[in-house]
């Protein structure tokens, strides 16, 4: 079940807690994939479900980027005050040419999708050779998964195991996994205040168990075909008649 798109905007950008949300899970995807011009430049950059809020740094340095809607959810232009690159589209579905997409964030995606198999490999499809997807999901043993009150309450919250073994199932090679949002679910100003503070000591201390959010990065490998017979031509074939006497014709 999807979640309308104004409660995810004003979860978001309308209350504390969404704020610090945001901040905490778009700073760790900034720590892995880094917005300067040196790793962007040249790329395309979309995000599915309702990702936008983390794509805002790459609008700079990358060559273009895309915010894929759900029809279920439903769309919202973004950014504000830029021009629209926000798109709704079907789930399985999506209005982009095979291989465009070089790096690729799923949120609020996955978890909420009727066919989540299906999902992940339309996004293996707009992948390009070698591009990246990062998958970021609820995780079933942090805090945020059992409280409703937020986005990360809704769809089926994953374990590790479980995200990387349907990432596998879908063609993907996982490459790195990481974990955010160690803050309490709670709009009380303590612990909106001490967010950053916690955000550190979390991704220390308590590994995945109490984060929030689960990040598995994954790779599109193609491997070149092989073309059929030999792997190189033979410039003088032998013959197992190589030496033989000619055959004489028979007499008239």
């Amino acid at each position: 079940m999807h979640l309308d798109v104004l409660d995810l905007r004003n979860f978001y950008y309308r209350t504390q807690l969404g704020r610090a949300a945001q901040r905490a899970v778009r700073d760790r995807l900034l720590e892995l994939w880094p917005a300067t011009s040196a790793e962007m430049a040249g790329l395309t950059v979309a995000g599915y479900g309702f990702a936008v809020p983390l794509l805002r740094p790459y609008l700079a340095p990358a060559r273009r980027v895309i915010g894929l809607m759900p029809a279920a959810q439903g769309v919202m232009p973004w950014p504000a005050g830029m021009p629209n690159v926000s798109v709704l589209c079907e789930e399985t579905r999506w209005p982009l040419e095979t291989g465009m997409v070089d790096r690729l964030v799923v949120l609020h995606g996955l978890e909420v999708s009727d066919n989540p198999d299906a999902l992940l490999e339309e996004c293996w499809r707009v992948l390009g050779p070698g591009g990246r997807a990062m998958l970021i999901v609820p995780n079933r043993s942090g805090l945020w998964a059992p409280r409703e009150t937020t986005p990360f309450g809704f769809g089926r919250p994953y374990t590790l195991a479980q995200l990387d073994m349907q990432a596998r199932r879908a063609g993907f090679v996982p490459e790195r996994h990481a974990a955010a949002l160690y803050i309490p679910p709670s709009h009380r100003r303590f612990w909106l205040r001490s967010a950053a503070m916690w955000e550190r000591m979390g991704a220390r201390v308590s590994g995945f168990l109490a984060a929030g959010v689960l990040f598995l990065e994954l790779s599109k490998q193609v491997h070149s075909p092989r073309r059929p017979g030999l792997g190189a031509a033979v410039r003088k074939p032998l013959s197992i008649l190589e030496g033989a006497a000619k055959p004489m014709a028979d007499p008239v």
